[in-house]
């Protein structure tokens, strides 16, 4: 940095109630790492923010020095759109509070807060929120995004559950947005991403919610499309609080995995049930009825099954989607072949998720182009070797050519890989249309 811009530095510091930290000091690698561990970028300063008001200040400051801004919440997006290379990363995690208001069912959550910090919060009242699928997500680019997680069926989006946003805005403005103020701000917060301003602080509406039953069923591979044609024809007719999804991966090392699954590729069917295991497993009997080889089915408290299938950090990463008009035998014969190429053993799943229910009845007006979509192919790579990434990569864009013949052309902001821009897509103007 020149001198100029150092003085910038120390005039910032003396004025700032989180940390700075710059290049040549120590926590400097480890505030670098993202979940994506592909993602190796440098940035020239990490603005740590404590409050608002220092929000305020790393924004000015950036614009200042004509430096690239980047936020950071969880870190866990998989394009690294939370760092910027020799520029400024506003970074949320230290404001991670979440308050709730048990009467009148809503939180208030940091704009660093992750989904863990969320739940737990939650929980203590029996009221939960829409969340993501796993607990190391950050709320404020999940609900961004649009929002999609295990429960949206049942609970909608996390952006349908959103009453207020405050917002830092590019010139350093404090601003609410909900539909009484700001509203066209607000609907753009609904699924259009992070570009609008540094979001610190989210307003979200909650459920009753304490338990809930969750089985997860594996076969070996070759059972792969009569199980997912099951799986299809039984999430058809059930009801708005059966969440979950069908996929490949490699089995764990646990004791309900026969042996000779561990470590090997297998076909996985995750069941959610919004309520007491009597009832969940009366719900989910057609599928319990299957000739699974392993199974795993318990009652939980909902909290504890948003955090049962984190992912492992650290990981080189590459995830993409696709969103299908409709998934008959020969969609789910694709589905199934794709999985072949998945790098085994490693953390990368192959999952097709259910939608409709609370999704799709959603509010129409909202930039959720998806909505309307029945199903969702989400291929999710995960692997340790740089020599892997490139084998990584065509895996994920083989599985959405595979779709092709079924597929919306639907985009996700959320589960866009690095270096697939919009422009790789057709975004479709209205969240019915074909």
């Amino acid at each position: 940095m020149s001198e100029t811009a150092d003085r910038a530095i120390e005039e910032l510091r003396a004025d700032f109630d989180g940390v700075l930290i710059l290049p040549d000091e120590a926590e400097y690698d480890e505030a670098r790492k993202l979940f994506n561990g592909m993602i190796d970028r440098r940035p020239a300063v990490f603005a740590q923010c404590a409050t608002v008001a220092d929000v305020q200040r790393a924004i000015r400051f950036g614009r200042q020095e004509e430096l690239e801004i980047a936020v950071r919440g969880g870190g866990h997006g998989v394009a690294g759109r939370a760092l910027s290379e020799g520029g400024l990363v506003i970074d949320l995690r230290r404001m991670n509070t979440v308050t709730v208001d048990p009467e009148v069912r809503t939180a208030r959550v940091a704009g660093g807060a992750t989904m863990s910090h969320l739940d737990r919060a939650t929980e203590k009242h029996g009221l939960a929120a829409a969340g993501g699928r796993v607990s190391t997500t950050g709320v404020g680019g999940y609900i961004l995004g649009g929002g999609d997680g295990w429960m949206a069926r049942y609970f909608g989006l996390g952006c349908d559950n959103l009453v207020e946003v405050e917002l830092v805005t590019a010139s350093g403005e404090l601003v609410r947005a909900s539909e009484k103020h700001n509203p066209e701000l607000f609907w753009a917060l609904h699924g259009g991403g992070g570009n609008f301003g540094v979001a610190t602080s989210f307003t979200m509406r909650l459920h009753p919610m304490s338990n809930v039953t969750v089985a997860l069923l594996l076969w070996p591979p070759e059972r792969g499309e009569e199980v997912i044609r099951a799986y299809r024809d039984f999430m058809e007719v059930a009801p708005d609080e059966v969440g979950g999804g069908a996929l490949f991966l490699t089995a764990p090392p646990e004791d309900f995995v026969p042996e000779s699954l561990r470590g090997q590729l297998c076909c996985a069917v995750l069941l959610i049930h919004a309520g007491a295991e009597e009832e969940g497993r009366r719900v989910l009997a057609p599928m319990l009825a299957l000739d699974y080889a392993g199974a795993f089915v318990d009652a939980m408290p909902y909290a504890e099954m948003q955090c049962m299938l984190d992912d492992p950090p650290g990981y080189r990463n590459y995830w993409s989607v696709e969103y299908l008009k409709s998934f008959p035998d020969d969609a789910v014969a694709a589905f199934c072949a794709s999985a072949e190429a998945m790098i085994v053993p490693s953390p990368s799943q192959h999952p097709i998720f259910p939608q409709g229910g609370a999704i799709a009845r959603g509010p129409a007006e909202f930039p959720i182009p998806w909505r309307g979509a029945p199903w969702a192919v989400h291929p999710f790579g995960l692997w340790e070797n740089q020599a892997d990434d490139e084998r990584g990569r065509r895996w994920a864009q083989c599985v959405r050519e595979a779709m092709q013949p079924w597929a919306r052309g639907d985009v996700y902001l959320n589960f866009i890989g690095e270096g697939e821009g919009l422009g790789h897509r057709l975004i479709k103007s209205h969240p019915d249309s074909d």
